[in-house]
C-alpha cells in the first residue's frame, strides 16, 4: 500500500488526473455492463416467450406496451415502430462503452507522454544520466498506458457481448414480425 502512495506522491499532476479519469471509466464500464446485460437479457427472455405464445396461438400480438390498445388491423408500420423503439431502448449506453474502449488507451498514452516529458525535463537538468536512473522513470510513466489498455479491454469485450445480446433481441422481434405479417 505504501508503494501506491509513493507512486502518487512522485507522479505528475496530469498522470494522477489521467489515472483518476481511467478509474472513473472502469467504474462506468462495469456499471453499464451489468445494468444493460440484465435489462437486455430480460428483454430477450420476454420476446422469446412472446414469440412462443404467438406460435402456439395464445396471443395475437407481441407483448409490447404499444400493442395493448391496438385493434386487429395492425399494419407493418406499427411493427417497425415497435422494433425500432425496443432496439433503441436496448442499445442506450452501448455507444459509451465503445467510446471508453477506443479512448482509454489514448488517455493512458497521454498520461505516459506527459510523465516522460516531465521526467526528462528534470533529469536533463542534472547533467550526466545513466540507464539506472532513466529505467525507473520510464517504468513509472508507463503505468498510465497500462491502465488505459486495462480499461479498454473489458469495455470493448462488454460492448461486444451486449451488442450480441441486442442482436438476439432483434432476431426474436423480427421473427414475431415475420410470423404475424405472413399470417395475414
Amino acid at each position: 500500500m505504501g508503494a501506491i502512495f509513493q507512486f502518487f506522491d512522485e507522479s505528475n499532476f496530469v498522470t494522477i488526473i489521467t489515472l483518476c479519469w481511467l478509474s472513473l471509466y472502469c467504474f462506468l464500464t462495469l456499471w453499464i455492463f451489468f445494468y444493460k446485460y440484465l435489462a437486455i437479457s430480460k428483454m430477450v427472455k420476454d420476446e422469446r416467450e412472446s414469440l412462443e405464445s404467438i406460435l402456439k396461438g395464445e396471443q395475437k400480438f407481441p407483448r409490447g406496451a404499444i400493442f395493448l390498445s391496438v385493434d386487429y388491423s395492425v399494419g407493418s408500420g406499427i411493427f417497425s415502430l415497435w422494433k425500432n423503439e425496443t432496439l433503441k431502448q436496448a442499445t442506450g449506453g452501448l455507444s459509451f462503452l465503445s467510446i471508453i474502449a477506443s479512448t482509454s488507451p489514448f488517455i493512458g498514452l497521454f498520461g505516459t507522454v506527459v510523465e516522460i516529458l516531465d521526467a526528462f525535463g528534470r533529469l536533463g537538468n542534472t547533467g550526466q544520466v545513466s540507464f539506472d536512473i532513466i529505467a525507473p522513470v520510464i517504468s513509472k510513466a508507463l503505468v498510465a498506458t497500462a491502465a488505459g489498455i486495462l480499461t479498454a479491454i473489458p469495455a470493448y469485450t462488454f460492448f461486444m457481448i451486449l451488442k450480441r445480446r441486442v442482436y438476439d433481441l432483434g432476431v426474436y422481434i423480427q421473427m414475431q414480425i415475420d410470423y404475424l405479417t405472413s399470417a395475414k
